[in-house]
């Protein structure tokens, strides 16, 4: 009895709506694992290549996948065309976008890794700078020093010495790419790669210049000014166009990226657009109530405390907060959490003062005091009888 083929959507571990790009991709992973090229000897990896590619070359071909979808398995029987998996037909199917990706990766360079010859914009470049809390509130300009690629004044940028100019490439023809050939399981795949002569320029330096060494660019160490907005977080960049690698073939220049640093700042905490802070009152302060000052980006500010506000009250002063990166007139808010401070030295008049206060108030120094007579006077008394105990 012959053995029962998987469900196509089972094979390539997609849902039955994917589109052709999930399509193609779930089937380039799946055949760059199970390559017979990649599992030399291995007859299982073999069949779920073949399996694998016998899914793709139906669902990726609109008719095809159409059929599928309405008869199944059935809709192929006996297509009987050579080269197939149970007598399946790859004739029909394209693979030579995909595997010219899949040996790219297997072999070093494919379809996809090689450059054009044409203008490309440079790499972008990276650096960082420090700031303190108050700088990333409300902006600030900065001054860095970098090296950066100018084009050589001596050869123009083209990298030949004066009175010669960079030559075509004889291996690639100035194309930039060279084209090889790999043998695979469906037959001949033709695959295109960087030219590793001219490294996808196009051209060949015969005598490089003297002064950049055919690179066609100087670095030079220059300072540049950032301008950074008013609002910034830690690990945020600020992006200067046009001041980072220089372009290939009349590319122009990537861009200078600056990573933000912001310094820890001894009171106040950030998150978001809000500002946290700690701020201590006296016990005179907390039960009478008072005015105290309260620190924030702005300065110092006065705060009216009501009669008796307790520990950890926390306050809040709209709009003195950090301002929001896209419009600086938007800040957030500054939260203030109210401790009473407790003081390490007293006077004997102000310890006599406090004393008499604890009298008034409760007279909280005596309740360890009150408990232990207590316990004195039930002690004598009979185990079961009389009074509850007041200690286990």
């Amino acid at each position: 009895m012959a053995e029962q083929k998987r469900d196509y959507y089972e094979v390539l571990g997609i849902e039955k709506n994917a589109d052709d790009a999930a399509i193609k991709k779930a089937y380039r992973v799946l055949a760059k694992k199970y390559h017979p090229d990649m599992n030399p000897g291995d007859a299982e990896a073999e069949k779920k290549f073949k399996e694998a590619s016998e899914a793709y070359a139906v669902l990726s071909d609109p008719e095809k996948r159409r059929q599928y979808d309405q008869y199944g398995h059935a809709a192929f029987d006996g297509a009987g065309g050579p080269g197939g998996f149970g007598g399946f037909d790859f004739n029909s199917a394209d693979f030579s976008d995909i595997f010219g990706d899949i040996f790219g990766d297997i072999f070093g360079g494919g379809r996809r890794g090689g450059r054009s010859n044409g203008p490309m914009k440079g790499a972008n470049i990276r650096s960082s700078v420090r700031i303190t809390f108050e700088e990333a509130v409300f902006g600030v300009e900065k001054e860095i020093e970098l090296t950066l690629k100018d084009e050589c004044t001596a050869c123009h940028g083209t990298g030949a010495k004066s009175g010669t100019s960079p030559e075509t490439c004889s291996k690639c023809g100035g194309k930039g790419q060279v084209v090889f050939t790999q043998q695979s399981f469906f037959g001949t795949v033709r695959n295109v790669q960087t030219c590793p002569d001219c490294h996808g320029t196009g051209k060949v330096i015969k005598d490089k210049c003297p002064d950049c060494r055919g690179t066609g660019f100087i670095a030079n160490r220059k300072k540049i000014q950032v301008s950074i907005p008013a609002g910034i977080d830690n690990g945020q960049c600020v992006r200067i166009r046009d001041k980072g690698e220089p372009g290939t073939n009349g590319g122009p220049r990537g861009d200078l990226l600056v990573e933000v640093i912001v310094g820890r700042h001894p009171i106040f905490q950030r998150q978001d657009e809000n500002i946290y802070s700690t701020v201590p009152m006296s016990f005179a302060i907390a039960a009478l109530g008072g005015e105290i000052v309260i620190d924030t980006v702005d300065g110092k500010v006065i705060y009216d405390v009501k009669a008796g506000t307790q520990t950890d009250t926390k306050v809040r002063l709209k709009g003195k907060g950090v301002p929001s990166l896209r419009n600086k007139d938007i800040r957030g808010d500054h939260y203030v959490t109210l401790v009473v401070q407790v003081p390490d030295k007293l006077s004997h008049e102000a310890k006599d003062l406090l004393r008499k206060f604890d009298e008034e108030t409760g007279d909280t120094l005596s309740a360890a005091k009150n408990v232990t007579s207590r316990k004195a006077e039930e002690a004598p008394m009979g185990k079961g009888r009389g009074k509850k105990k007041l200690w286990k």
